[in-house]
């Protein structure tokens, strides 16, 4: 059993838990995920990793309650304990093959869009230990769903918070910031782009425009987390691929997004039935 040992709302909906899993804790690198179970009878569920500490052996998780295991792992408190968690998983971010003295001379651009922010926290702060300049757009429709704001000031040289209505930091999409900060002169050696699928195509699509190298992940696409259930099935290059086991990170120059939000969209009235029932469920508990 993997024991939580914190937890915390970073904003309405979204909760962190700080998980004892030693052996994940010791083998993570950036950009894998793992697969979680509330219970012997709960669904299999994929969460990329926030961060992890070798020395006392925790794992964070970050999650999202948008449907029915999503609420029921939200619903779980300090020293209750998950059946399974399990990983490292998927394959890390290309720059951890990367040797250090490389990576000093680099600069990077991560944009995160909402729940994006946290698999993109644990690549900056590696990044940052490694010597790289590293920069962040933090996107999110408003002020109270904007998530590890101080988290990343401190592992990144520039934040930039960006808010859909105004109310915190610039207005407007990440896009948006993407362009004024091109447009201004500023440059780097590669980008990457963690969030809704929708937002990436479009900061792909902005990215190609100064021929910004840009990599993506497709965590969200992820059901099983073993290829064996072809959810995330996508195409890459022109190749079919699976985003848990040949990603999740891809070249987002070479993702079809529009395949992958019609395939994203496949399940939604069985999400939305078995969210109704989990909600009746936990009223009723």
């Amino acid at each position: 059993m993997y024991s939580i040992l914190k937890k915390r709302f970073l904003a309405p909906d979204i909760c962190q838990m700080e998980v004892l899993a030693p052996r994940i804790a010791s083998s993570a690198q950036p950009g894998q995920f793992l697969i979680v179970r509330v219970d012997d009878m709960g669904e299999r569920v994929p969460l990329t990793i926030c961060d992890y500490d070798s020395v006392t052996g925790s794992v964070t998780i970050v999650t999202q309650q948008v449907g029915a295991s999503s609420r029921k792992i939200c619903a779980l408190e300090e020293g209750d304990a998950f059946t399974d968690f399990a990983g490292p998983l998927g394959m890390p971010s290309d720059f951890i093959h990367e040797k250090e003295e490389v990576l000093q001379g680099k600069k990077y651009l991560f944009i995160a869009g909402g729940l994006g922010t946290a698999p993109v926290y644990p690549q900056v702060k590696y990044l940052h230990k490694k010597g790289a300049h590293v920069e962040v757009i933090i996107g999110a429709k408003t002020r109270n769903l904007v998530i590890m704001e101080e988290e990343m000031r401190q592992v990144a040289r520039e934040v930039y918070v960006c808010t859909d209505d105004g109310s915190y930091g610039f207005k407007g999409l990440v896009t948006a910031k993407l362009k004024e900060l091109m447009d201004s002169g500023h440059t780097y050696d590669q980008a990457v782009a963690i969030g809704p699928m929708i937002m990436m195509k479009f900061v792909t699509l902005t990215a190609k425009e100064y021929n910004l190298p840009l990599t993506v992940s497709l965590n969200t696409l992820m059901v099983d987390g073993t290829g064996m259930c072809g959810a995330c099935r996508v195409t890459v290059g022109g190749q079919t691929k699976f985003a848990c086991v040949d990603g999740p990170e891809f070249d987002a120059y070479q993702v079809d997004f529009d395949e992958a939000m019609r395939r994203q969209g496949m399940y939604k009235p069985q999400e939305q039935e078995a969210d109704h029932k989990c909600n009746i469920g936990l009223r009723n508990g």
